[in-house]
């Protein structure tokens, strides 16, 4: 039968990993930014720490991304092969799993056996990782798709402040990063929000506020320690 409902879950891989990396992105190199033109840079110094910041946070975000949601990849491989072997070691038992499971989501007793039997009967691995273990195609892991997501993403986010550094003039810089920043992190949470089916009022609101405090308790910092560069 044709699926023509759409829904947005098989998303959440690679979203999650996009805004973490476009949000991160801009905050962390506006409020770098931010600190240190409040410690009185120069333009120049200012940007060159903004361009270190880009390259540092994209591999940074790329490798963490890949080694977290590779050790996530790594739990499920050894639980399936758990799975597996406990399958061909013990059925019966795995049998009744499976139809204790389904009697608590609300089937009887004589329906859950027999879906038990038939679904192990057709996928027994795959009808355990999904209804035991919780995994699934959709929300398998996926480390290279989660780390070049996130990379991608915070170059993208990171430029945009970038820019800005490029066409305002230092006198000006602090206000105009900080008012770009913060409108370019409402139109994130806004787009993510969409892609996700999710309220965008709340998405837009949520990452800007994060965002307003990250570059107020940076900028702060940098100026407690006012010096020349």
């Amino acid at each position: 039968m044709r699926h023509i409902e759409k829904h947005r879950i098989h998303r959440t891989g690679w979203l999650r990993a996009a805004v973490l990396g476009a949000n991160d992105g801009i905050i962390s190199t506006a409020s770098l930014i931010l600190g240190v033109a409040a410690a009185g840079a120069s333009s120049e110094s200012i940007l060159v720490a903004g361009i270190a910041g880009l390259v540092a946070g994209a591999m940074s975000m790329a490798a963490g991304e890949y080694v977290s949601v590779s050790s996530q990849a790594d739990t499920e491989r050894a639980d399936l092969d758990r799975e597996r072997k406990e399958i061909a070691a013990d059925p019966e038992h795995e049998h009744a799993e499976m139809a204790a499971i389904y009697i608590e989501r609300g089937l009887d007793a004589g329906l859950a056996s027999e879906v038990a039997t038939q679904l192990m009967a057709h996928d027994a691995l795959g009808a355990h990782a999904r209804d035991e273990l919780g995994i699934s195609d959709i929300l398998t892991a996926r480390p290279v798709q989660a780390g070049l997501a996130s990379a991608g993403t915070f170059a993208v986010g990171a430029v945009l402040p970038l820019l800005i550094v490029l066409l305002v003039p230092v006198s000006a810089l602090m206000w105009a990063i900080s008012g770009s920043s913060l409108l370019f992190l409402m139109l994130l949470g806004s787009l993510a929000a969409r892609a996700g089916g999710a309220s965008v009022i709340t998405a837009a609101v949520r990452v800007t506020f994060w965002g307003a405090l990250a570059m107020a308790l940076t900028a702060g910092v940098g100026g407690l320690f006012r010096v020349t560069v």
